[in-house]
């Protein structure tokens, strides 16, 4: 029997609240300006018909006639002697780095346009994260720093290293210490660099912290096999894994490499093969990687230890002295279940906790050592060196500042003044310092209280290497020239160490010939262009735990009491990083700001994310403002409310409140490092708080239910038992009328379809980002988007669903079942232009803008769009956007790119759109004609996987496949012959180009 299990995009949906049924009966939240493009015609809207029709055919013409005007005349110089490397019009790719990720940079006569991951990357095999593919938008930063600064003063570079010689001679004499602060240095190059600087001045240290740190499993590894290393996990190889709040899909460690393996045991691929891994996740709030779990318990930080302590007890571990978890009987009764599963699952199971608590990981590995993880789950021979940073060495260096003892530090990739919890602490330590330089690219929190700041380069004007983990090195090489006047803060660190080599290119090229180089056997070029080596891994060893838990049960306990000590209206605050944000470095990147967060949809601020009834309870409703408050700090929020939320607690994102980020960042959200709490040497994300109702109320810019499908069932999904049985279960084909407005028509030659996978679909938001970037997609800002206007071609719908045995609960059901909001399920379905054969948008354009080509592409002619918006009423997608401004040269958009520089990004194949016009997917058809021109170059048919698309070809998980339906052996034809292939909106006969597969869920059924 097929589920009617309902599903809804947010609570307005479910509710069917006023505001929402007013907004969903209207196609547009807002009519046209009228009155503005009538006033910039010089009429009013009550001007005489005669003027009026006399406006319509020359004064609104004239907008139209705006791109024939005379403009000034700009004089170009033709390449007379063109550089060898160099195409006009052709594309060039050189390989670099980004995060320790192999990358390939898309150049366009000299300026970088786009990165798309390394097929050789032996990390994310070709595809990228969406803060990879928004980084190349940094490089033309309009808030960048134009040069050095010495005294608030610009300055040269000779200046800059005339003053720092000095300063550090003073200090050398004088035998004060010196100290490099920076965020996790994994460059071998700049490792050396710092060595290096170290030898000529033996009073430095280099101290490594990060904003989000992990020293915590470091330390517990440490304390438990000897080895201080961060492990490398592999959900590859698991077929039971089971998280207490690790976002190890959207933030935790490495997300780019963990979901390319954790889908590989969950695909199509693995379905076939009648196999699927399980998940379990325990968490606080609602993450990307609990939306994806087959089964998800919210949980309180006061109750995570506790809880790990009891699964190590119910797997045969010996404790004395632990406590239930008397008030969280759900959670009891789930613990008892991963316990009887891991038992079951020993030598392939996975076991993680997201806590930076030392004792709670010493617990997790004490479990994964009964489940025998190590060397086959967990590599702690072959460690990440992605987090290195130690929480208690920078802690001491503040405490060296305030005593006196630093006269020189120096900032890398590091901006304490921000990310530090006692930011006072630190400033006004920092005041003691006589020489204070840092290499941050612009005026930030730290680098405005420092003399000199000697920006660095961005990494793609830039020299570099990188080993994010062990035995793989990757390099990093410009491709363009500096924009400003910047420099690579390792030359600065060999200028001022007298090194005899300071040119870094050189010093780099030396450092790896003499190391991998000479130990693969590769040569300089070949790395330069395959962008990585891989030397063989280690063996990974069997690491076994023997040491007592006795008093790590005891400070495990100790801290639960000490987090659930609430008083009248208290809360349990769990702090986390979002999938855009992360910890703030990003915050001046408009891209990922618009990027809606993959469960709740908001963009461009934070919020305090709450449970359902627990807000009833406090009498708050969602967009209220609320305090939340400690004896140290308060920040006033507005509310969302989530479902899947624990009771008793908010949960508030970091990374945003930057003052001094730039113009797209600075003042957006507000800052929680604060309520960040040093325990036990160690940072930790969670706090207990109190809330309480502030005047006001904030509307935040949410996308979840602008466009909404009105309750038509586009979701399918089924379980793993169901599909065993059925490879069609949950599919529900609809019956199709034979009757048809529109003719038949052969496609000969190509046939453009995809394919999309919901099993292997995070909603992770790389593909926005991508899609964004290739295609010139517009971002509008806080308000546009809060009037419904946000531009993305393809989003990816969040929709939830409640939990229950059978499956069969009534939508009017669920309105009166609130308090089962804890328990909700999640499905991620990206949405864009579905290419429908009988494309009904296309029969009501009344100018032929939008007509359907004969390889099965529904395409859009700009300049003949005058914007009847008829297309977009007619699409039963809602997969249409319309420019309700040029957002390209309007001053009230003034965060992104209307300027001559920033717009040095955009992809000169992708024309951009002027105010009035629809614009949607357009499947990359400048992709398609480059691939077919290329093979037509060479003289050969085009083959299968020449042609991807941005979304396909960055998407971490391949749950996204573009290709030739007519070519039966193409691997989209396959995927859409598998049996778990639906089409969306089938029933109304549209032939959608777009298939998608079925969600299987490895549920155990009640």
């Amino acid at each position: 029997m097929e589920s009617n299990k309902k599903y809804w995009k947010g609570l307005e949906e479910l509710q069917n609240t006023k505001d929402f049924a007013e907004k969903s009966k209207n196609e547009f939240a807002e009519p046209l300006p009228m009155e503005e493009v009538l006033n910039e015609a010089g009429l009013s809207t009550v001007a005489p018909r005669r003027d009026f029709l006399k406006a319509l055919g020359f004064g609104l013409g004239a907008v139209t006639l705006a791109a024939c005007q005379k403009v000034p005349v700009h004089k170009s110089i033709p390449y007379l002697v063109k550089p060898e490397e160099i195409v006009p019009g052709i594309p060039n790719y050189y390989t670099s780095t980004f995060n320790g990720h192999s990358v390939l940079v898309k150049t366009r006569e000299g300026r970088p346009i786009k990165i798309e991951g390394n097929p050789d990357c032996v990390l994310s095999k070709g595809s990228l994260d969406a803060k990879g593919q928004a980084s190349v938008l940094d490089l033309y930063d309009v808030s960048k720093l134009k040069g050095p600064v010495l005294n608030d003063a610009d300055a040269t570079w000779e200046n800059i290293d005339q003053f720092v010689k000095q300063e550090l001679l003073k200090v050398k004499t004088g035998g004060k210490k010196i100290r490099i602060v920076s965020s996790t240095v994994n460059s071998p190059s700049t490792k050396a660099a710092i060595a290096d600087f170290a030898a000529q001045y033996p009073n430095t240290k280099h101290i490594q912290v990060d904003a989000i740190s992990y020293t915590g499993i470091i330390k517990a590894n440490e304390n438990s096999f000897g080895k201080a290393v961060l492990p490398r996990y592999r959900f590859d190889k698991a077929d039971l894994i089971v998280s207490f709040g690790a976002d190890f899909l959207g933030t935790w460690i490495s997300p780019l490499e963990f979901s390319r393996q954790y889908v590989s045991k969950r695909n199509n691929t693995a379905l076939e093969g009648k196999k699927m891994s399980r998940h379990i996740q325990f968490e606080t709030g609602m993450s990307l990687t609990g939306s994806n779990a087959d089964a998800r318990l919210p949980l309180k930080p006061s109750e995570e230890g506790i809880a790990l302590l009891n699964l190590y007890a119910a797997l045969g571990g010996v404790l004395s002295g632990t406590k239930p978890l008397s008030n969280n009987p759900n959670a009891e009764k789930a613990i008892a279940l991963a316990a009887k599963e891991l038992s079951a699952a020993k030598g392939a199971s996975l076991v993680l906790s997201g806590s930076n608590d030392v004792s709670i990981q010493i617990v997790v590995n004490a479990i994964n050592s009964l489940l025998g993880s190590y060397g086959t789950t967990i590599d702690l021979d072959n460690p990440s060196y992605q987090f290195a940073g130690n929480d208690a060495e920078f802690v001491e260096f503040v405490n060296e500042m305030n005593r006196g003892e630093v006269d020189a530090v120096f900032f890398l990739n590091s901006n304490p003044a921000y990310e530090f919890n006692d930011a006072k602490a630190f400033t006004d330590a920092l005041s003691k310092v006589k020489l204070r330089v840092s290499f941050a690219d612009r005026k930030d929190e730290t680098a405005s209280l420092c003399q000199v700041i000697a920006p660095n380069h961005h990494y793609l004007e830039s020299w570099g290497d990188s080993n994010p983990v062990e035995g793989y090195y990757t390099i990093i090489q410009p491709a363009i020239n500096p924009v400003y006047n910047s420099r690579n803060a390792e030359q600065g660190l060999l200028i001022w160490s007298e090194s005899p080599v300071t040119d870094y290119y050189q010093y780099i090229q030396n450092n790896w010939s003499k190391s991998v180089l000479a130990q693969s056997g590769t040569t300089w070029k070949e790395l330069l262009q395959k962008g990585s080596v891989t030397l063989a891994a280690k063996s990974a060893g069997v690491y076994s735990f023997s040491r007592e838990l006795n008093s790590v049960v005891q400070t495990i306990i100790a801290e639960s009491n000490s987090l659930a000590k609430v008083g009248e209206n208290g809360i349990e605050l769990h702090i986390y990083q979002n999938v855009a944000i992360g910890d703030g470095k990003a915050a001046n990147n408009p891209w990922l700001q618009e990027l809606p967060d993959p469960v709740s949809k908001v963009t461009w601020d934070n919020y305090a994310a709450i449970n359902p009834k627990y807000a009833e309870k406090l009498g708050i409703a969602e967009l209220d403002l609320v305090e939340i408050k400690t004896d140290k700090y308060s920040v006033t929020l507005p509310v969302l409310i989530q479902p899947g939320q624990a009771t008793g607690t908010v949960s508030v994102a970091l990374g945003y409140g930057r003052v001094k980020a730039g113009k797209a960042g600075s003042e957006v959200g507000k800052n929680v490092y604060p309520f960040l709490r040093l325990v036990n040497a160690t940072l930790q994300l969670s706090t207990s708080a109190s809330i309480s109702k502030a005047p006001g109320t904030y509307e935040l810019a949410q996308t979840q239910t602008h466009h909404t499908i009105e309750g038509r069932n586009i979701v399918r999904e089924t379980t793993l038992k169901n599909f065993l049985k059925d490879p069609t279960a949950g599919t529900g084909h609809a019956h199709v009328n034979k009757y048809d407005l529109w003719n038949e028509y052969e496609q000969p030659g190509h046939n453009w379809v995809m394919a999309i996978d919901l099993n292997a679909c995070t909603g992770c938001g790389a593909c926005i980002v991508a899609c964004s970037a290739e295609n010139n997609i517009p971002v509008v800002g806080r308000d546009e988007v809060r009037r419904r206007r946000e531009m993305h071609w393809i989003r990816i719908d969040r929709y939830y669903s409640i939990n229950d045995g059978d499956n069969r609960i009534t939508k009017e059901e669920e309105i009166d079942k609130l308090e089962n909001l804890d328990n909700v399920s999640v499905v991620h379905q990206p949405m864009m232009c579905q290419h429908c054969d009988h494309a009904p948008c296309e029969t009501v354009c009344p100018v032929l803008a939008t007509v359907h080509s004969s390889e099965g592409l529904n395409q859009m002619a700009y300049n003949r769009c005058i914007g009847t918006r008829y297309c977009a009423n007619n699409c039963p997608y809602k997969v249409r956007r319309f420019n309700w401004f040029n957002y390209w040269n309007d001053s009230r958009f003034d965060n992104y790119m209307n300027n001559e520089f920033t717009q040095l990004v955009l992809n000169p194949d992708v024309t951009t759109r002027s105010r009035g016009v629809m614009e949607k997917c357009s499947m990359c058809v400048q992709r398609i004609q480059a691939g077919k021109l290329a093979a037509k170059l060479d003289k050969r048919k085009l083959k299968d996987g020449d042609i991807k698309v941005a979304c396909q070809q960055t998407c971490p998980t391949n749950a996204i496949i573009f290709g030739d339906g007519n070519d039966p052996e193409s691997e989209v034809s396959k995927a859409l012959k598998s049996e778990r292939t639906y089409y969306v909106l089938e029933e109304i006969n549209v032939k959608p180009g777009v298939g998608y597969q079925t969600k299987v869920r490895n549920t155990v059924e009640v």
